[in-house]
């Protein structure tokens, strides 16, 4: 495997990106990686490694770069009233989809002129906070967007600007949207109305509900990990991306 952390320059700034692929066979489709709100980590680094193994130019950018370089947290950044957790809070909640959709295009832009990345369709997926970010890409970006995934996404029904529940018509590309049977981030409430409007939207894809489950069930390394459900997960990101990446 290769692995490179390299700057991405945006509108605005340089967004320090993890990069891997295969070291043969390229050039292989790109993928856009998004974070969950504790940011990045060794965590993300293995889960973006086990993707680029099976064919794909993976990309995981710090989404809070405009924050500073001082933007990667410890341990006790889940850990309600922690310094960390406080910290990360401060930037996360300032965070909008618009900027993000920039980035977005900064990324593709970036993995077009590199040979290693295979021009044509874009994969995206997110977690927790970017699962909204994912799905408004798509149909911010429907002719390159040709895959996009959110799991645990939050607030996917909200009233921010290009909230997801509003331009789902827009993409073009399969949208696979994997909510957690117990989340408070995405009420069951919340999700019902989500699926109506899937639904009624004429959107490529589906919703599924993972039974029992807790948000956060796909990370190793966190309280709620779920095996049976993180291997699901992974195996409906990968046939994702095979039916529309290749």
């Amino acid at each position: 495997m290769i692995e490179k952390i390299l700057d991405i320059p945006t509108r605005d700034g340089a967004m320090e990106t993890f990069i891997c692929y295969p070291e043969r066979g390229g050039p292989y489709p790109p993928v856009l990686f998004l974070m969950d709100a504790p940011g990045i980590r060794e965590e993300l680094h293995d889960m973006a490694r086990r993707l680029a193994t099976v064919g794909y130019y993976v990309m995981l950018p710090n989404l809070y770069y405009r924050a500073g370089t001082d933007t990667k947290y410890g341990p006790d950044v889940l850990k309600h009233g922690s310094e960390e957790h406080a910290r990360m809070r401060s930037v996360r909640t300032k965070m909008t989809i618009p900027p993000v959709m920039d980035d977005v295009a900064a990324m593709i832009a970036f993995a077009d002129a590199r040979k290693e990345s295979k021009k044509g369709p874009v994969g995206t997926h997110g977690y927790c906070m970017s699962g909204p970010y994912s799905l408004a890409a798509a149909a911010r970006f429907p002719d390159r967007i040709a895959a996009a995934a959110s799991f645990y996404g939050t607030w996917l029904v909200s009233d921010a600007v290009e909230s997801p529940h509003l331009t789902l018509g827009k993409a073009k590309g399969e949208l696979y949207i994997s909510c957690a049977e117990h989340d408070e981030l995405a009420p069951p409430d919340m999700v019902k109305e989500l699926k109506a409007l899937f639904d009624r939207s004429g959107a490529k894809g589906e919703l599924e509900i993972q039974p029992t489950v807790h948000h956060g069930f796909a990370f190793p390394q966190r309280w709620c990990y779920d095996k049976p459900a993180a291997e699901r997960h992974w195996e409906r990101l990968i046939a994702l991306y095979r039916r529309n990446l290749g």
